[in-house]
């Protein structure tokens, strides 16, 4: 777990380190009549993080701001473009924290994976592990110098709409939903314009994976992904509204050393939008 979590003492411990980069990627996401509103996190930046640490905007410099749907995945040069703006290189060591959920830095760290680039923590319990740990607060803005990013692109770490219809149609992958159960078996009502979760995929709602917004210990992760077969060496596909939440059970997978795992990048937000078929009820 030491190469992908961290905790904030040893973040502490390193913070002097001339490649560490480290990075408060909070998106805050608001339900309205349209579905959510997306706002960013950078003015609780401003308030308070961590010293040394900038702020990453996934939702305009991480993201194809002209897709339809949100956070698409953009393309492999404008993605290491925005990464190297942030100063960014295969060379850094990245940390990686939110004030909102952790779900952002996991989103983050996965596609800093996308480009081959695996020396990424997480902060494990984000901002409020560093406050209860009583350490130090910056406010204000800070950054790193620009770098030169060249990716390694893993294309297996995503899964796009064409490919994900293929491994429903033919079981190919374990496909996980990591949305709220209300939401996989459509009791929680219409949530992304229609009721229900993509057929054959089971439910692992991304909260049961976290407890006080740290991650559940090794066993505990085991036990949960052993209930919806996420604990074997196959591949496995996990999906959430808009490949955000889904990143938790992915990281989990990573966490208990289990490589072959992707999210579909569209989610339910795409597979609802091109009319394909939904389940309802608590079977897949």
């Amino acid at each position: 777990m030491s190469e992908l979590l961290i905790t904030a003492q040893q973040l502490a411990a390193r913070l002097d380190q001339p490649n560490l980069r480290v990075f408060d990627a909070t998106v805050h996401l608001r339900r309205s009549e349209r579905g959510y509103q997306v706002n960013s996190g950078e003015e609780d930046y401003r308030t308070a993080h961590i010293p040394g640490a900038a702020f990453m905007n996934q939702p305009e410099a991480l993201s194809d701001t002209t897709s339809k749907l949100g956070f698409t995945l953009p393309e492999v040069d404008a993605l290491a473009a925005g990464m190297g703006a942030l100063g960014i290189s295969r060379d850094t060591s990245v940390v990686l924290y939110a004030t909102s959920h952790v779900m952002w830095a996991t989103r983050a760290l996965w596609l800093l994976r996308y480009l081959g680039h695996t020396d990424v923590r997480v902060l494990d319990g984000g901002l409020d592990a560093w406050r209860e740990a009583g350490l130090n607060l910056a406010d204000g803005d800070e950054s790193y110098p620009s770098a030169q990013f060249r990716p390694d692109v893993q294309p297996k770490v995503f899964v796009r709409l064409d490919e994900m219809k293929e491994i429903v149609e033919q079981g190919e992958a374990c496909v996980v939903n990591a949305l709220p159960e209300p939401v996989y078996t459509g009791a929680g009502g219409a949530v992304y314009g229609r009721a229900g979760h993509i057929p054959s995929s089971v439910s692992l709602p991304y909260d049961n994976l976290l407890k006080d917004g740290y991650f559940r210990p090794a066993e505990e992760l085991r036990q949960a992904l052993a209930a919806t077969g996420m604990d074997a060496e196959g591949r496995v596909v996990a999906y959430c509204g808009g490949g955000i939440s889904a990143s938790i059970p992915a990281f989990a997978r990573l966490l208990l050393g289990l490589n072959d795992t992707a999210i579909y990048d569209g989610s339910m937000s795409e597979w609802v939008r091109e009319g394909l078929p939904l389940n309802e009820g608590s079977d897949p």
